[in-house]
């Protein structure tokens, strides 16, 4: 199809290392991570080692000042080797951005370092059990007391929650009821006393990645905690990333997309039926068209906000609509995938069959596409 203008040579030469770290060292051990609902701590170590978390942090908070298109190649090459129970992102590009771009230069240069080894683990922790996509009505409160806050609350399906060290903790703190303007983002270690972590949560699909809920109870930290130490600043941080953050999930669904189909053209290629193959068969051969073309459409779509993302113009309409239509394409294309499979695609130790679980949740995590259309909605 049409060829891809983003990528320069080294993003492509980094393409083919960290495709090889996945097939190598991730792939392999899918199944075992799965059974154990996570994947070890001594991956982030090795992730860390191999320099692959936290690229974009610049050096002096140790990481490699590399450009985003390295963590864009990181999210793509993953979702297309189906390495489903890492979540390098959410450490790397969101909580580590978070920090990043609002952190003040102590906990800039407390936390980024050992994100980018793999020593800290880093998580958000937004949704509660009544509700994820209204940041404005979260319950968790943050109250003043001394030079500290004391947190009680509750947060739930929260990635990379059972190994995080540090967690940006969105909580209310004023007490206006304008919504927005009485949020803040609080810092939290992972070992506080007052936070608990609930088992990690049983899914059906995503399996082995570290899922869970988080308890906080009397939870005292310090005022020199908060996220760029200025309460109320927290709806605007979280709107200045939440689109490229829900990009995030149009990227890696265009990329398990066409590995999905790469599987099924090579099944429908072997298979035999009345004598001949799967893919000789002008149904399949017209299904198997319509995706590759709805996925190199896709593919057009999402590098254009990939773009205007690095150009600082990407909208929270561009972004809902490339998080939206690009994850309904996913389940749309596994589905179809699924069935040109017929039995076998069914069975859990075909690797379409673990696609067809794990795509289900990319229209729900990061903003549920029906809140997505809400927001283009918005624009009409």
């Amino acid at each position: 199809m049409l060829p891809r203008t983003l990528f320069s040579s080294e993003h492509e030469d980094f393409r083919r290392t960290i495709r090889r770290f996945f097939d190598e060292e991730v792939t392999p051990n899918q199944e075992h991570w799965e059974e154990q609902g996570m994947v070890p701590r001594e991956l982030w170590n090795r992730a860390g080692e191999l320099g692959f978390l936290c690229m974009g942090v610049p050096e002096e908070y140790g990481g490699l000042g590399a450009d985003k298109l390295f963590g864009i190649v990181l999210m793509e090459e993953k979702a297309h080797s189906r390495s489903t129970s890492t979540n390098f992102e959410v450490h790397s590009d969101i909580v580590g951005g978070y920090i990043q771009h609002f952190g003040t230069e102590e906990q800039k240069r407390h936390w980024l370092p050992k994100m980018a080894t793999g020593e800290a683990v880093g998580s958000l922790a937004m949704t509660e059990p009544s509700g994820g996509s209204d940041l404005q009505a979260i319950k968790t409160r943050a109250v003043k007391d001394g030079d500290d806050y004391i947190i009680n609350g509750t947060k739930i399906f929260i990635s990379n929650g059972w190994h995080a060290d540090v967690i940006v903790l969105a909580v209310q703190t004023g007490d206006t009821r304008e919504g927005k303007n009485d949020i803040s983002l609080i810092l939290v270690e992972g070992d506080r006393p007052g936070l608990s972590k609930g088992k990690p949560l049983k899914k059906i699909g995503l399996k082995g990645q570290d899922t869970v809920e988080l308890f906080f109870d009397n939870m005292r930290v310090p005022q020199s905690n908060l996220l760029g130490g200025k309460e109320g600043q927290g709806f605007k941080q979280l709107m200045q990333e939440l689109a490229f953050e829900r990009l995030t999930v149009a990227i890696q669904s265009v990329q398990a997309a066409r590995s999905a189909l790469e599987l099924t053209i090579e099944y429908t290629n072997n298979r035999k039926v009345f004598g001949k193959s799967v893919s000789s068969y002008q149904n399949a051969r017209f299904k198997l068209a319509e995706m590759k073309s709805e996925i190199a459409i896709a593919q057009v779509f999402v590098d254009r906000c990939i773009e205007l993302s690095l150009q600082h113009k990407l909208t929270g309409e561009a972004s809902a609509t490339a998080k939206y239509w690009v994850s309904e394409l996913y389940c749309r294309v596994v589905d179809e995938c699924v069935q040109l499979h017929g039995g076998y695609g069914y069975m859990l130790e075909y690797p379409i069959a673990r696609a067809y679980c794990d795509a289900r949740a990319s229209r729900i995590y990061l903003g549920a596409n029906e809140i997505m259309r809400e927001i283009v909605a918005r624009t009409l």
